[in-house]
């Protein structure tokens, strides 16, 4: 595949990949979704399932099904320990690993415990309640779900329309994505996959922040507000508030060095688009 820019860094997956952009002004609409490749064509999520398994979450809290503070996982923990990989639990087990609120250890398992602990409080399977509180009123008509951290699939267009609402939000109120996606538990040194240790590993609640982080997976031009995930399939969604921007992306290769390469380079490009609209600055098109 060749793609035109913003979307040529691309080509170095050597595979299937699809990416997609969104951009909103203050008191403005959003403008129709940029792409290129495949992307009507459902892909694994990963990890990037955990943003869908978070904005489920935060209507869960606004609707008083649980609260942000209540005990869950191991002792001492809360639904925001689990949800900011700061409750101690190892990654892939039920084994602690530090006490809650010590050091940032990014945990599937704790995403798995946060999504029991909703489904239990609202009296039904937490897949049920993300369909009706995220897939449906949003219009994520393709996408599937599957384990909570790491199950979901679906195409860059539902992916984008979950970008959209990370923008301007209709499913929660602009205070608590605001608190969502400031750093819970500053300060805190942990290892984000792929990228090193860091002596802050920022993150909110069920998304990570990019503050100062470098190396980082997305561009250097993102601010450090920039919040979003990766998925070990090649996958990512990140918002940038600060430059009204948002983009996704899907493909069949795995995380892995070019990915490294490949995403901060188109982050950069889709922000330099972004700001330049226009047939020579934006309009993505798959030769």
């Amino acid at each position: 595949m060749t793609f035109d820019q913003p979307f040529a860094a691309l080509e170095r997956c050597g595979g299937r990949a699809s990416a997609g952009y969104t951009t909103m002004s203050p008191g403005a609409p959003a403008g129709p979704p940029r792409t290129a490749g495949p992307a009507d064509r459902v892909m694994p999520w990963a990890s990037v399932s955990k943003v869908v398994t978070a904005v489920a979450i935060w209507v869960a809290v606004e609707e008083g099904v649980t609260g942000w503070d209540e005990p869950a996982g191991p002792p001492g923990s809360t639904l925001r320990h689990l949800l900011a990989h700061a409750s101690g639990l190892a990654p892939d087990s039920d084994t602690v690993l530090a006490p809650p609120g010590r050091s940032r250890v990014y945990s599937n398992r704790g995403i798995e415990v946060a999504a029991d602990h909703v489904g239990r409080a609202a009296g039904m399977p937490f897949r049920d309640y993300t369909t009706e509180a995220v897939l449906q009123p949003l219009g994520m008509t393709s996408t599937s779900l599957g384990n909570p951290a790491h199950g979901a699939a679906g195409t860059v267009h539902d992916l984008l329309r979950l970008a959209a609402e990370l923008l301007r939000p209709t499913l929660v109120d602009r205070s608590t994505l605001a608190l969502a996606t400031s750093v819970a538990f500053p300060g805190l040194r942990g290892v984000l996959p792929g990228f090193g240790s860091f002596p802050e590993n920022s993150w909110g609640l069920g998304v990570e922040i990019r503050d100062h982080k470098t190396p980082h997976w997305t561009g250097r031009e993102n601010s450090p507000a920039t919040f979003g995930h990766f998925g070990r399939s090649g996958s990512f969604i990140w918002v940038d508030p600060v430059a009204g921007v948002a983009a996704a992306s899907l493909s069949d290769c795995p995380f892995g060095p070019w990915a490294v390469e490949a995403w901060p380079a188109l982050s950069d490009a889709i922000l330099l688009a972004a700001d330049r609209p226009g047939p020579a600055g934006g309009v993505s098109a798959l030769r």
